[in-house]
């Protein structure tokens, strides 16, 4: 099981050596994630649709750190991958400590542009995978005897108003949905299930919208980016270590009796 051990120093969190998957970890935010697992000693396994990708992720965790990174090919909206997945993880390591369900896929989009390709792509991923992630891992936990699950939603899902689209906002509704209700009927196992929801977040997609509004508006970048942050009480977007931090936080031992909490990591957008 996850433990942490913390020096009378200060010392960061330590993970130890557990095994800990983290999906959609090619880039952004789940990337930044594995890196800091790495960091903490956990022994990661890096999954992405894009397997040079996820090569990549894996390598540079090794560099940070970890005692190893193990690259996957996979796509979490199909179940037969989820398997492949999980299995992979369980046949270098022996078990599985944690898993960060981070995967996913948005658009912008106004809510009468939406098209069932779009409905379907993101809830194939965002939802379905996401519950299928959960339920394969929590499978091998409870042979195990325990493990943490951590869930990336998103305040999209508690209705922030400058969501990428409504669609995305509903897929991530129904990822805190999950997260309450997994972690009620997981606890009897010594099963945490937690969510963090990330709000706007320094990602590839921030600045493509970023670059995109101020070709628009005709006003530079950094007035572009200024605007986008004027509506955070903190005045700053997250960087992507932000969210690891708190995923970290949420896998180890410190954290031990939360579960079924979605947090939000949105400099104060959201306060409930």
């Amino acid at each position: 099981m996850i433990r942490l051990s913390v020096a009378k120093t200060g010392a960061a969190m330590t993970l130890n050596g557990d095994v800990i998957l983290v999906t959609g970890a090619g880039a952004g935010i789940g990337r930044a994630i594995a890196e800091r697992l790495g960091q903490e000693g956990a022994r990661v396994a890096v999954a992405d649709i894009d397997g040079e990708a996820a090569d990549r992720a894996a390598a540079a965790v090794r560099v940070e750190g970890a005692p190893e990174g193990l690259a996957l090919a996979a796509d979490v909206g199909e179940v037969a991958d989820i398997d492949r997945m999980i299995d992979g993880v369980v046949g270098r390591f022996g078990r599985l400590d944690g898993i960060v369900n981070n995967a996913g896929v948005t658009r912008r989009a106004d809510l009468m542009e939406l098209s069932e390709e779009d409905w379907d792509w993101m809830n194939r991923v965002n939802a379905k995978g996401v519950f299928f992630c959960l339920q394969r891992a929590a499978r091998q936990m409870i042979e195990q005897g325990g493990g943490r699950i951590v869930n990336i939603a998103s305040i999209a899902g508690r209705g922030f108003a400058g969501t990428s689209n409504a669609a995305y906002a509903a897929t991530k509704g129904s990822v805190i949905s999950l997260t309450k209700i997994a972690a009620l009927q997981l606890a009897r196992h010594g099963i945490t299930v937690n969510a963090v929801c990330p709000g706007v977040t320094r990602t590839a997609l921030f600045d493509r919208i970023v670059t995109r509004q101020a070709e628009k508006r005709g006003v530079t970048r950094e007035e572009a980016e200024a605007a986008a942050t004027r509506g955070i009480p903190l005045r700053r977007a997250n960087e992507p270590e932000d969210i690891a931090g708190t995923v970290a936080f949420l896998l180890s031992d410190q954290a031990r009796n939360i579960t079924g909490q979605c947090i939000n990591v949105d400099g104060g957008i959201i306060t409930s």
